[in-house]
């Protein structure tokens, strides 16, 4: 019994130490971080003071740019956004390897999603940080970031925000039928049209991956948005709500695709903060 007691008293004493010692961790901002061999493949990370393994969640920011252009840069001005709504929580805002008309075609962009989410898992003890994510995307990054979360069963992403993002490439790809010039480029990224590459329009469609296992997703669409129609986010709502999934769709009257004003931002993020609140726990 006396044996009991003391290695009890011991384990107690190691697990205050180490609860101080995540108390005492500095905040740290870490910038440029290769997660693979490319130059593109890099990351910031963003780490709060007093964080911890056991509570610290870790959001994922994945810029835009039709997977051809965009960096992380892109994203400043949302950092201490996030920062101040979600003080405990961790950030990295990552790059990843853009699409040209000769290289890193789709599915490169989702590959390097994949490994720079692996990367963070890694880390994680390093960081001291959880393994709970949460996804957040815009345009091309929203895309990606839906289609890690409902493609994949591991990791298990606790959440997404979705800002105007593409759910279904075969639909978006008939969207801009009128433009050829907009059409070409999409037969470039996908290697082919949805008919001569069928399998690849359906693979990398988050749509095609709703299930009733999907994670809570709020997602942000503008009325006027004539880069990608605010029908693919109705369209991701609509299934969502068919399999029960947690859902919640904003649109925005006469708002375009980018450049939105900051009252629409404001709105967005208290929507956001609430619904990450409510779901996320």
């Amino acid at each position: 019994m006396k044996k009991f007691l003391f290695f009890s008293c011991i384990v107690l004493l190691v697990s205050c130490k180490k609860n101080d010692l995540n108390q005492n961790l500095a905040s740290q901002t870490l910038t440029n971080i290769s997660y693979g061999t490319d130059t593109s493949e890099k990351m910031d990370v963003y780490l709060p003071a007093g964080r911890s393994a056991d509570s610290t969640k870790l959001m994922v920011l994945v810029h835009g740019g039709a997977w051809i252009s965009g960096d992380k840069s892109d994203f400043a001005s949302f950092i201490p956004v996030i920062q101040q709504r979600f003080p405990g929580y961790a950030i990295a805002n990552i790059n990843y390897r853009l699409a040209t008309v000769t290289s890193n075609h789709f599915p490169t962009q989702e590959n390097d999603m994949k490994t720079a989410i692996n990367f963070l898992l890694h880390k994680s003890s390093d960081y001291h940080i959880s393994q709970k994510l949460i996804l957040l995307g815009a345009s091309a990054g929203a895309h990606m970031a839906l289609l890690q979360a409902y493609k994949y069963s591991s990791p298990k992403i606790l959440a997404v925000v979705d800002f105007f993002g593409p759910t279904d490439m075969v639909d978006l790809y008939n969207f801009y039928s009128s433009n050829v010039s907009d059409q070409a480029l999409f037969q470039l990224l996908m290697n082919g049209t949805p008919t001569s590459n069928a399998s690849l329009y359906a693979q990398s469609s988050p749509l095609s991956f709703v299930t009733a296992q999907s994670c809570p997703t709020i997602i942000f669409h503008g009325t006027a948005d004539v880069v990608v129609p605010i029908s693919e986010s109705i369209s991701l709502k609509n299934k969502l709500g068919s399999f029960g999934v947690a859902n919640q769709m904003t649109s925005y009257d006469n708002v375009g695709h980018e450049l939105w004003p900051d009252n629409i931002l404001n709105d967005a993020y208290n929507k956001m903060e609430q619904f990450i609140k409510t779901n996320v726990h």
